[in-house]
């Protein structure tokens, strides 16, 4: 009985998804930065390269 007690006060399950939902929301972010940074480095160069010719 007291291994069944003993596993509702166990957090360590928890935990690791709250870090795994961390690194999830990070990863969004980074994607969604680097994404709008591409674009504006792609039409950065365009202007550049027209500008050029």
């Amino acid at each position: 009985m007291t291994d069944i007690s003993a596993l509702g006060k166990n957090e360590d399950g928890a935990t690791a998804i709250e870090y795994g939902l961390i690194a999830a929301l990070i990863a969004l972010a980074a994607i969604i930065a680097f994404t709008s940074l591409g674009l504006n480095l792609a039409g950065i160069f365009n202007r550049i390269s027209n500008a050029l010719r």
